[in-house]
């Protein structure tokens, strides 16, 4: 069993630890898209030492973005985006724009990922089509939706100005239904659906960078997210500045108390010393 030095030692560590993840917390309060962290501990011997370091996957505020372009999930999932090396990932910040060549991309650069639609608004597999009532039974048996995804691009007709030379105008509605519209709103067509996945343990996925995520073993494969999509808003952190100030201060109070009892056991020590010369 380990004596009360080296158990004040490891709970200095660990606390340490847990300072660091709550400043760095803090220091994200505004940032759009960041995940809060969330640190767990476990016990061995009367001492504590941190076991992991999760993300907390609670939704954060909804706040003005800098065109409809950008989208906020309300409820639960993420966006899926493409990057560089054809990688996969998953992200809340919906920070998209449409390039110049009509690609809708994130602020990474990374490709937004969606399914192509057909005049019914069904998602297209090849010529093959999934009718709504499919979509929504897979959406409540909790599956996943086995269609490869695409990039979403709306180019602009250098002739005539229009989005794929028909439309005036888009509109990104609550399903994450991307619409082209045309003679003043009065022709509305489905173009493309976002894809929204979710994992039955978000807090297992990987963060590679900063707000985007990899699946894991742990995470699970993805399944379909249940979210509404709100055209011209991102997400801003979900940090609880509140409840962190209060862990950081019990951190403190931990640490200090941890240098407390490794001062007196110095102490004792040294009057041991004493006494034995």
């Amino acid at each position: 069993m380990n004596d009360a030095y080296v158990n004040a030692m490891n709970t200095q560590k660990a606390s340490i630890n847990w300072m660091d993840s709550i400043t760095e917390n803090l220091a994200n309060i505004y940032t759009p898209g960041y995940r809060e962290n969330k640190v767990t501990f476990k016990t061995f011997l009367d001492s504590i030492s941190c076991d992991g370091f999760l993300k907390n996957t609670d939704q954060g505020k909804a706040i003005p973005g800098t065109s409809n372009e950008n989208v906020f999930l309300e409820g639960q999932g993420y966006f899926v985006v493409r990057n560089d090396e054809g990688r996969i990932a998953y992200t809340r910040l919906g920070e998209f724009k449409f390039d110049e060549n009509g690609v809708y991309k994130a602020a990474d650069g990374s490709t937004v990922q969606g399914y192509i639609m057909n005049e019914k608004g069904e998602i297209m597999s090849g010529t093959k089509s999934l009718d709504k009532e499919e979509y929504n039974r897979i959406l409540s048996e909790g599956g996943s939706l086995n269609i490869p995804t695409t990039e979403i691009k709306l180019w602009v007709d250098p002739d005539n100005g229009k989005y794929l030379g028909k439309y005036d105008e888009f509109e990104i509605k609550g399903d994450g239904i991307l619409y082209g519209k045309a003679n003043n709103g009065q022709e509305s067509s489905p173009l493309f659906k976002l894809a929204i996945m979710n994992f039955h343990n978000p807090q297992e996925l990987f963060q590679y960078k900063d707000g985007m995520f990899v699946e894991t073993d742990a995470s699970g494969r993805p399944v379909i997210g249940r979210g509404e999509v709100r055209s011209g808003l991102i997400e801003l952190s979900n940090v609880d500045f509140k409840a962190n100030i209060t862990y950081y201060q019990e951190a403190k109070l931990q640490m200090d108390l941890a240098k407390n009892i490794m001062s007196s056991y110095k102490d004792l020590l040294e009057n041991a010393i004493s006494l034995m010369s």
